[in-house]
């Protein structure tokens, strides 16, 4: 159904995704707090009532924007279902990459936010970084990474902190590495520090 205007009248739901969508779009380049109920309303071309109508208050739509950017982080950065299992790593990782630097300023804010104390951020970001990590462990027919084990889990964690810190840090100063280099070391460590483990 369309207006007068020949605009497309969505559904609330609808709406809401697609306001979310630019929320996304806008956290890429600003940290959370730069992203204001003013700049969308006025990026989307409505009224803050409108917003506030959808999200509730300020704190609402960060939350919901920040999970929207998390979950579509997870979507983007999901490895092949064939091949085998460092390769499928290897694109996963590539896919981290790319992300954190086309995202950078609203990642690194995600990071920081879940760091000082925003419990619902740092909630979004734990479940986002489970279902990172958890990949690792997935069996399928091309089998595993790395064994599922207590120390294997804990080292996964450890590796994806590093992983993280490492990628955010070359995207300030990409000249210290090229992009193949740093796909290189984050992507083999894991295997590498793997094989430091005790055998049990």
């Amino acid at each position: 159904m369309t207006t007068d205007t020949g605009r497309v009248r969505l559904t609330p739901d609808e709406r809401r995704s697609q306001l979310l969508d630019l929320g996304v779009r806008l956290l890429a380049t600003r940290s959370i707090d730069e992203l204001s109920i003013d700049l969308l309303a006025e990026e989307a071309g409505i009224s803050r009532g409108l917003l506030y109508h959808y999200f509730g208050n300020k704190h609402a739509f960060h939350e919901a924007v920040v999970r929207r950017a998390a979950d579509d982080l997870i979507e983007k950065t999901a490895p092949p279902a064939e091949g085998e299992p460092l390769e499928r790593l290897l694109t996963s990782m590539t896919a981290y990459v790319d992300y954190v630097v086309a995202n950078h300023q609203g990642y690194l804010s995600l990071v920081r936010g879940a760091a000082g104390g925003n419990e619902t951020i740092r909630k979004i970001y734990d479940e986002a970084h489970a279902a990172l990590t958890d990949r690792v462990f997935r069996e399928d027919a091309q089998g595993q990474i790395i064994a599922d084990t207590p120390a294997t889990r804990l080292l996964v964690r450890a590796w994806a902190a590093m992983a993280e810190e490492f990628v955010l840090s070359w995207a300030v100063e990409p000249e210290a590495m090229t992009r193949d280099e740093l796909l290189a070391v984050v992507t083999g460590a894991l295997p590498a520090l793997v094989e430091l483990l005790p055998e049990k």
